[in-house]
């Protein structure tokens, strides 16, 4: 059973507040896609290094990533909540005042220009310049928190409210908590053994679909997801990769990597062709930078977890069978460029071609 309450089991208020948040999201990804992949490649690109594009090898569930780091590829992580975290958490998502978007604590930490016009009102999602701030924190280390305003009596009001926010929640206790959850343990996480205990988290990697090896950020965002879990709402994680070279997006339902594809000539025109589209409206609305005569696009693999990642319909206990896929590929899109309105997605499946 899922920890979140679908839109016909909320209230009409509640139902307002998933309707803003969803919104809010959207707008989101878009502008994270942007910082994230656009940013990136205009960062190698002025560094005169050749962008690292992702093989289609690296995109299958349990694929090895390259151990290694690009300075120029924009690494981060953001927590969205619906609602709000209640304080008793603040042990392991830790939030405090010392690192609340205050006026003082960003000046004092030095996380945005100190030649800037501070408005109090810029960590609210609905400001003008809300990203402005997201722009100035993002490359601060650990993670940035955005919430509902628990002070807002009148409307929902989401806000970015802390920065420089770390994940503490122990990966053996995240683990531990999924696999009682899918019901392959009963209580504790050694109950079976050593050997069954780190095949368990193993397994807690791959479930969202990260290697075992992962980086810090990649693994907060999985530790920090399983941990959101607790709240009766639903969140989405945002996690930027120097390895992967991914934008990786956590959210209630799936689980999404988004990279930078190189497309030649004649694939494009295959795909504008098989889309109903001019190649001038492909070309237009979908490549985010040229290289001579190929195109850079936005890929997206969404990934869904499989019958032995998801709870057993019976409720009973199970045994683990490592060598079982947890996820797999549910959908492959190229996606609009940012800021483009009237574009949809177009499939594209090339992971297993």
């Amino acid at each position: 059973m899922s920890h979140w309450m679908s839109r016909d089991e909320l209230s009409m208020q509640n139902r307002l507040r998933r309707s803003h948040y969803e919104v809010l999201r959207d707008e989101l990804d878009q502008y994270v896609l942007d910082y994230a992949l656009t940013g990136s490649y205009k960062a190698f690109k002025a560094a005169g290094v050749p962008y690292p594009f992702v093989e289609k090898r690296e995109l299958k569930p349990r694929a090895r990533i390259p151990q290694e780091e690009y300075g120029e590829q924009k690494a981060f992580l953001i927590l969205f909540v619906e609602d709000s975290v209640p304080s008793i958490h603040k042990k392991y998502i830790r939030f405090f005042d010392v690192n609340k978007t205050t006026k003082a604590n960003l000046f004092k930490n030095k996380a945005i220009p100190l030649s800037s016009h501070f408005d109090r009102n810029l960590k609210y999602f609905e400001s003008r310049k809300f990203f402005d701030l997201m722009e100035w924190l993002l490359p601060v280390d650990y993670a940035l928190l955005i919430q509902r305003e628990p002070a807002s009596k009148t409307r929902d009001r989401f806000s970015l409210s802390h920065f420089h926010v770390r994940v503490d929640w122990p990966i053996a206790d995240a683990a531990e908590d999924l696999a009682r959850r899918l019901r392959y343990i009963s209580k504790e996480l050694y109950e079976k053994g050593e050997s069954y205990a780190e095949d368990l988290q193993k397994k807690f990697f791959e479930y969202y679909s990260m290697p075992v090896m992962a980086g810090g950020r990649r693994t907060a965002a999985i530790v920090a997801a399983q941990f959101l879990r607790k709240l009766p709402c639903i969140s989405t994680i945002y996690a930027g990769s120097s390895e992967t070279r991914a934008t990786i997006r956590i959210s209630e339902k799936d689980i999404s990597k988004c990279i930078l594809m190189k497309l030649n000539a004649k694939e494009m025109e295959r795909i504008a062709q098989e889309n109903l589209l001019s190649l001038a409206a492909f070309k237009k609305n979908y490549l985010v930078a040229r290289e001579g005569n190929s195109g850079v696009a936005i890929f997206q693999a969404t990934y869904v977890h499989t019958s032995q990642a998801c709870p057993p319909e019976d409720g009973k206990l199970r045994e683990l069978k490592p060598d079982l896929h947890w996820l797999r590929v549910e959908s492959q899109h190229l996606l609009p460029r940012p800021g483009v309105f009237k574009f949809a997605p177009l499939p594209y499946p090339i992971i297993y071609s």
